[in-house]
């Protein structure tokens, strides 16, 4: 729930809508993975799924086309947004170069507060592993590396991740399932941020360019192309 200010000084509560629970629930299964990209969303299945009537499903899908996560075919309705290998390839590269600037710019970290957001979303990361939770694990991992991108505070470097923040969810999504196929484990996930917030730590700004440009993303650029031309 949120809190919308007044002209008296007071608040109201504003009660999420059905349509906006939708959102955040399929938001979750297609930046999971559970939903792979160009795969058709079935307006009867996912209304039983959800346990909702069409019209706050449509709408749902809208903003999530909005968002940039489905797109609308004739004759076909709403899939999720196709994604094609070299997407990934120009997606990862860009959050290197972000990554990159933020490090450059807010390294080393003088106020350890700053690093709270990171240890919390490791923390989450960890449970999310335990409990092999996808969503919650690309949750976790999304607000890491942002809390990373935010260390200079730098408004427009992190205006320019929010941007591409979702399209980075779902390469996330991607490499979640391949780490899973590839070592059978997904538990890879919190030892390799917690050494790189080690090296934030420390102030070793060179480990930490090399661990960003070497994330565990590695193997999955490397089998793009038969991962993503065997999914669709």
């Amino acid at each position: 729930m949120s809190a919308e200010a007044t002209a008296h000084g007071t608040s109201k509560v504003v009660v999420p809508t059905m349509a906006d629970a939708v959102v955040q629930r399929l938001r979750g299964l297609i930046v999971s993975g559970e939903f792979r990209p160009g795969e058709r969303l079935v307006e009867e299945r996912l209304s039983e799924m959800f346990g909702v009537s069409r019209p706050p499903l449509r709408e749902a899908l809208r903003i999530l086309q909005r968002d940039g996560l489905v797109q609308s075919l004739p004759r076909r309705g709403f899939i999720v947004i196709p994604i094609t290998a070299e997407d990934v390839r120009e997606i990862y590269s860009l959050r290197f170069a972000l990554e990159r600037m933020a490090v450059e710019l807010g390294m080393p970290v003088l106020d350890p507060s700053r690093l709270q957001p990171m240890r919390d979303a490791l923390e989450d990361m960890r449970v999310a592993a335990e409990e092999m939770n996808d969503e919650a694990a690309v949750e976790a991992n999304s607000r890491f590396h942002l809390a990373l991108i935010s260390l200079p505070g730098h408004k427009r470097l992190i205006n320019t991740y929010e941007g591409l923040r979702l399209q980075l969810e779902l390469c996330m999504g991607y490499n979640l399932k391949f780490r899973e196929q590839m070592f059978g484990d997904r538990k890879d996930m919190h030892p390799r941020h917690a050494q790189l917030l080690e090296s934030i730590e420390t102030g070793d700004k060179e480990a930490v360019l090399y661990e960003i440009a070497h994330h565990g993303n590695a193997s999955l650029l490397e089998n793009l192309d038969d991962l993503i031309g065997a999914g669709g």
